[in-house]
C-alpha cells in the first residue's frame, strides 16, 4: 500500500470525520465536561478496530483509541472543548444565539479532533494494509480551554511513551507552527468573612469582598515588578450578592499568571499567592485556595516541522468556492477589531520580503476573506503570547503542529464568527486537509526511522534542563466555575 492509498481512505470516510465535528459543534460541551464528545468518539474509534480506554490519568474525559503494535509509537492529539458564551447558529453572518447564552465552538475545537481522527483513521489503515510495525494513539485531550488536560497527563508520564506526537489546530491560514508560546497557570481564591450590616454594626462584620479588591490592589502594585513579558489576569467570580448594606461575607477571584517559561510561571504565583494571604490577614478573613490548572512552554522541534512542511506540500490546501467567499467575507465584514487589510499582523515576521511580497499577493494585498495557500516555512524562535498544554506534551515527547485555513482570514481569535463557520463547508474541508496532512507524516515516520532519530536528537537537547509540571501532585482537574 502507499502512503496516497491510506490518505485516500479519509476521503472515502470523510462523512464519518464531518459527522463527528458537526455533533461535537453541536454538543458545544465545556472544559472538562465533554462526556457527550467523550462518548462520541470512544463509540466510533472501538467501531472502527482500535482500542478504547478512558479515563487516562485520572481525568475523566480523557480517553484513548491504539491500533498496531511496536515502534513507533506515534500520538496523535484531539481537543474537543468549547467555549462559554458564545453560542452562534451555523452559517450566520450576524450574532444570533442557537442557545441562549450557552457555549459554542470559537476555537474550532470540534473541528480539531475530527481531523486528527481522520489521520488516526489513515495511518490504521497504513499499518493494517502493510503489515508493519508501528503503534497509532489516538488522543482524546479534554480542557485546553481550561483545565490543561495534557498537562494532567504530562503529570502521569502519558506521553513519555510516544516518539512523536502530531496535532494541528484550527486558523485563517495553512502553516507549519514553528516557535514556542507561553506557560500559565490558574488558581482560585475564595474568602471567607462574616456578614453584617453595614450600617447598624459593620464593625462585626469581616469583608470577604473588601479582601478581593485588596488583593486586586496588591496584584496591580506587583506588575511594575515583574518580566516585561508576563501577563496576570483575573475575573471577580463572585462578588458576595448584590446588596450594598451586607457587609459580603464570601468572594472569590480566579487568577491567571502567565510567563514563557514555567519556573517563571511558578515564581510569580508564588508572590501572587503572598498578596492572597495578605489581604486575608488585613481582612481577618479566611483565604482557601483552589489550584485549576497550569500549562507550559512548547518545545519547537524543526525535523518534525520540516517533515511536516514537505507533506503539507504534497497534499495541499482546501480549495475555496466562490460561496464560500462570499460567506468569509461577510464575516470579514462583521468584525468589530478592524485591522489593516485582513491578513493578521504576526504572517510577516519570520519570511523574507521576497516570501512575505508573494503572501500579500496571494492574499490580494492582504483582502482575501480566504487564504488559500500555504504560508512559506521559516523554523522561529518567536514566543507567541497564548498559552496551549501542547507545551507540556513538547516536553516529554517530540512534537509539532500545523494550521489549516478554517476560519475567515483575520478572524478574531474566540469570537462567535468562528463558532458560525466552523459547521460549514469551509470547516470540513480544513479539518480533511489536517487529517491528511498529519497521516502522511506519520507514515514517514514509521516507513524512515532516521527522522525519528533526528527529531529525538534535537528534541533531547533542546529539553536538557528538564520539565517542570505546573501541575501539583495533590491537584486535580477542576471544571472552572465549579464551587469551591
Amino acid at each position: 500500500m502507499q502512503k496516497k492509498d491510506a490518505l485516500h481512505l479519509i476521503d472515502e470516510q470523510q462523512d464519518i470525520f464531518i459527522g463527528v465535528s458537526d455533533q461535537i459543534w453541536k454538543y458545544a460541551e465545556l472544559s472538562l465536561l465533554e462526556y457527550q464528545s467523550m462518548e462520541l468518539y470512544c463509540k466510533v474509534l472501538a467501531e472502527h478496530g482500535f482500542t478504547v480506554e478512558k479515563g487516562l490519568c485520572k481525568v475523566p474525559t480523557a480517553f484513548s483509541g491504539t491500533f498496531g503494535s511496536g515502534k513507533p509509537v506515534i500520538g496523535i492529539l484531539g481537543e474537543f472543548d468549547a467555549l462559554s458564551g458564545l453560542s452562534q447558529k451555523c452559517g450566520v453572518a450576524q450574532r444570533e444565539e442557537l442557545v441562549p447564552g450557552g457555549s459554542g465552538h470559537g476555537c474550532g475545537h470540534n473541528m480539531l479532533g475530527a481531523g486528527s481522527l481522520a489521520a488516526a483513521f489513515a495511518v490504521k489503515e497504513y499499518l493494517e494494509k502493510t503489515g508493519k510495525s508501528g503503534t497509532v494513539i489516538f488522543f482524546g485531550c479534554p480542557g485546553e480551554e481550561g483545565g490543561a488536560g495534557k498537562a494532567f497527563m504530562a503529570r502521569e508520564h502519558a506521553w513519555e511513551k510516544l516518539d512523536a506526537a502530531l496535532s494541528w489546530h484550527p486558523f485563517p491560514y495553512n502553516q507549519v507552527t514553528s516557535g514556542s508560546c507561553i506557560s500559565c497557570i490558574q488558581v482560585e481564591y475564595k474568602f471567607t468573612g462574616i456578614a453584617a450590616h453595614a450600617a447598624g454594626n459593620p464593625e462585626q462584620g469581616r469583608s470577604a469582598l473588601d479582601a478581593v479588591q485588596l488583593m486586586n490592589i496588591g496584584v496591580e502594585f506587583l506588575r511594575e515588578h515583574m518580566q516585561d513579558s508576563a501577563r496576570i489576569h483575573y475575573a471577580i467570580t463572585d462578588a458576595g450578592g448584590n446588596s450594598p448594606n451586607v457587609v459580603q461575607p464570601t468572594a472569590q477571584v480566579l487568577y491567571m499568571v502567565r510567563a514563557h517559561k514555567v519556573r517563571e510561571a511558578m515564581k510569580l504565583q508564588a508572590r501572587v499567592d503572598k498578596i492572597a494571604e495578605a489581604a486575608a490577614m488585613m481582612t481577618e478573613t479566611k483565604l482557601t485556595r483552589r489550584f485549576i490548572d497550569g500549562t507550559a512552554n512548547t518545545v519547537s522541534n524543526e525535523r518534525l516541522e520540516k517533515l511536516l512542511y514537505k507533506n503539507f506540500q504534497e497534499v495541499g490546501v482546501p480549495v475555496f468556492t466562490e460561496e464560500e467567499k462570499a460567506f468569509a467575507q461577510q464575516l470579514v465584514d462583521s468584525y468589530e477589531m478592524k485591522t489593516d487589510g485582513t491578513l493578521v499582523d504576526e504572517l510577516e515576521e519570520g519570511l523574507s520580503p521576497e516570501e512575505f511580497e508573494q503572501v500579500l499577493e496571494k492574499s490580494n494585498g492582504g483582502k482575501a476573506p480566504l487564504l488559500d495557500f500555504l504560508i512559506p516555512y521559516r523554523h522561529s524562535k518567536r514566543v507567541e503570547k497564548g498559552s496551549t498544554d501542547v507545551g507540556d506534551v513538547s516536553w516529554q515527547t517530540p512534537t509539532a503542529q500545523i494550521s489549516t485555513s478554517c476560519f475567515a482570514a483575520g478572524a478574531p481569535g474566540h469570537s462567535w464568527q468562528n463558532v458560525a463557520i466552523g459547521a460549514t463547508s469551509i470547516g470540513h474541508k480544513g479539518l480533511l486537509c489536517a487529517g491528511k496532512v498529519l497521516a502522511a507524516a506519520a507514515i514517514d515516520l514509521i516507513d524512515d526511522p532516521a527522522i525519528l532519530a533526528e527529531a529525538r536528537a534535537e528534541f533531547t537537547k533542546k529539553t536538557a534542563e528538564g520539565y517542570v509540571c505546573p501541575i501539583p501532585d495533590d491537584a486535580v482537574p477542576t471544571p472552572v466555575g465549579d464551587k469551591m
